[in-house]
């Protein structure tokens, strides 16, 4: 089916595709990028796939790089044009491709051998899904960005993004024994997407899933992390366990099916673990947050057990036991070292104790050590997260926000000596002063000094001025420490009060 529609282009794109045109060549806008227009979405990736070979696309432009065995060429689009375009990162380099046909996939992941085709035909009929699997040819001009196009749509992709299905080009079984990873991609789609698999598609995954094993886990991670990503991860998640292919991404999750939990929690393991992990998707939090949302009570499997004396089960050390088993799931997974540090010690300190009626500052300092201050906050998102996976309706009750005061209360630019650039040790030094009361009272007074001007914070000017001030007698420079604790002593009751005030506590 071919017809006309208008379509938002970002103008570098189509002068790529105009460059191929002008040529003598063809250039169809494919993928992704048509799908994502055609369901009114900002597409990630522009992709164009033509009739000229590597050979013929490189010199018509300034800048590119080629080397792959699929022919893909990148055109690196900053020295192409002025273009306020090129400001977003998904126009920083555009993949053209030439039609090609594959032989067989005798690894389940890469064709054995490649051929360029001259046929678009040829080049549609080797793609995953139908809603994928349609190409768009940049006929004229509108205005700025908006550009009249022609579809060409020889599988019905247009009517299945209309009935917001899912179905495989041609055979499933072919698409998935071709690229196993298909069968995941499927699933991630329909995360993504909002979009159903249609019945002889979900079948063949069902078959063909096991196929997985062939794949490396670095594309296996890629099209989970997007999962994750998604608005719909829970989704994503029920559909990769139902059709059997979880067990060969993230077997540690499923083990959570069934296993029950106690009063204050809804739901067993399993639908907790993604139901926590849905609402930090609701709240717009990051990757390393969604992750440790739904790795956060993945020890509780192992760590199950009757208490005869409360009459309930236990999860004992769950907190210790699933920061452990995170670690090996994602080095599995292939993510990056810091993403696994991360979501690790989220998971470790979860369980952090927060009734504010027995905790005090120093017990919240000591956690912020454990856990890091750049963490900390994402580490009360989970909990947060936690709260609502339970089935409990209120995200934040006082006592939470109350914790989440606290934090503040710690972690403010402190308006204590130990923001100095200087400490006892160093004043000792510098002057000679034996240790006793001088000390603090010269560091009282420099701390008095730095509250009025900040800028005086730096290591010369302490060590300059704390040898000045310890030439004073005793009286005068007590008097000067005492001034620095009570502006210290008001800052801190001035902010403490602003911060309560922030979260609505006492």
């Amino acid at each position: 089916m071919d017809k006309k529609e208008q379509f938002e282009i970002p103008d570098i794109v189509a002068k790529v595709a105009a460059t191929l045109e002008k040529a003598g060549f063809e250039a169809y806008l494919i993928g992704g990028c048509v799908r994502d227009l055609l369901i009114g979405r900002k597409p990630k990736d522009w992709d164009i796939t033509t009739n000229a070979v590597p050979e013929e696309i490189v010199p018509l432009f300034d800048k590119t790089f080629y080397e792959n065995e699929y022919g893909t060429v990148g055109v690196v689009t900053e020295s192409a044009e002025e273009s306020k375009d090129v400001s977003d990162e998904t126009l920083k380099v555009i993949e053209i491709t030439p039609y090609r046909k594959e032989s067989e996939y005798s690894d389940n992941r890469r064709p054995d051998s490649v051929t360029f085709s001259k046929n678009l035909e040829d080049d549609l009929s080797r793609r995953d899904f139908t809603i994928n699997a349609i190409a768009l040819k940049i006929v004229k001009k509108e205005k700025e960005g908006l550009y009249k196009g022609q579809l060409t749509d020889i599988y019905k992709g247009q009517t299945d993004i209309d009935a917001k299905i899912i179905r495989a080009v041609g055979s499933a079984d072919e698409r998935f024994k071709e690229d196993a990873l298909r069968t995941l991609r499927a699933v991630r789609l329909a995360s993504e997407l909002d979009f159903e698999i249609e019945e002889n598609t979900e079948k063949a995954i069902q078959s063909d899933g096991y196929l997985l094993k062939n794949i490396s886990m670095e594309r296996i991670r890629d099209e989970f992390a997007r999962i994750i990503d998604s608005d719909s991860p829970m989704r994503g998640l029920q559909i990769a366990h139902k059709l059997g292919i979880l067990q060969y991404i993230l077997p540690e999750i499923e083990a959570g099916i069934d296993v029950g939990q106690n009063k204050a929690h809804s739901f067993d393991v399993w639908e907790h673990s993604l139901r926590t992990l849905q609402h930090s998707a609701k709240k717009k939090f990051s990757q390393e947050t969604r992750l440790a949302a739904l790795f956060h009570d993945i020890g509780k499997p192992k760590t199950k057990r009757w208490s005869p004396e409360k009459k309930e089960w236990t999860f004992y050390g769950h907190d210790v036991v699933g920061s452990r088993v995170t670690e090996k799931a994602l080095r599995r997974l292939k993510f990056p070292v810091k993403t696994i540090e991360k979501v690790s010690k989220l998971v470790r300190w979860h369980m952090f104790f927060s009734d504010t009626e027995q905790i005090s500052l120093s017990a919240v300092r000591r956690l912020l050590a454990k856990v890091g201050k750049e963490n900390v906050w994402d580490l009360m998102d989970v909990r947060v997260c936690d709260r609502i996976g339970t089935g409990r309706p209120k995200e934040e009750p006082y006592r939470l926000r109350k914790y989440q005061s606290m934090i503040e209360e710690v972690m403010r630019d402190p308006v204590t000596v130990g923001m100095l650039k200087i400490n006892g040790s160093k004043i000792i030094d510098v002057t000679q002063e034996t240790p006793g009361p001088r000390i603090g009272f010269i560091l009282h007074a420099l701390l008095e000094e730095v509250l009025e001007k900040p800028s005086l914070n730096t290591d010369e000017y302490m060590e300059n001025r704390a040898k000045e001030l310890s030439k004073l007698s005793d009286g005068d420079l007590k008097e000067l420490g005492e001034k620095g604790k009570e502006k210290k002593e008001g800052e801190e009751s001035k902010e403490i009060e602003e911060i309560r005030r922030k979260y609505w506590v006492k």
